[in-house]
């Protein structure tokens, strides 16, 4: 794949990125470069590897899936100014 001029200026644009005439050729070579890369990358055998997400490996930290009140229900209304049955009070703000 390689990339033009009126693509370098079009990438400008949509990334709201000044660029001059001048600027266009270098930044054209450097956007094929890029996807050159990429395109090497392509042909990299990956069969078998298996996906990571650390070089080293790693285990998640698991807890158990409980639903709770966190036991501090009365810690946290009891600063509220209205209350009911462990509930805010709030004013009626819709007719």
């Amino acid at each position: 794949m390689s990339v033009d001029a009126a693509t370098v200026r079009k990438i400008a644009q949509l990334a709201r990125i000044a660029v001059t005439d001048a600027e266009v050729p270098h930044l054209q070579g450097e956007l094929n470069a890029m996807l050159a890369f990429v395109e090497q990358l392509s042909e990299v055998n990956v069969e078998g590897v298996e996906p990571m997400t650390s070089v080293t490996p790693m285990a998640m930290k698991k807890r158990q899936d409980v639903v709770t009140d966190g036991e501090i229900a009365d810690d946290i209304i009891k600063n509220a100014p209205m209350t009911e049955n462990n509930f805010f009070l709030v004013p009626k703000v819709v007719e």
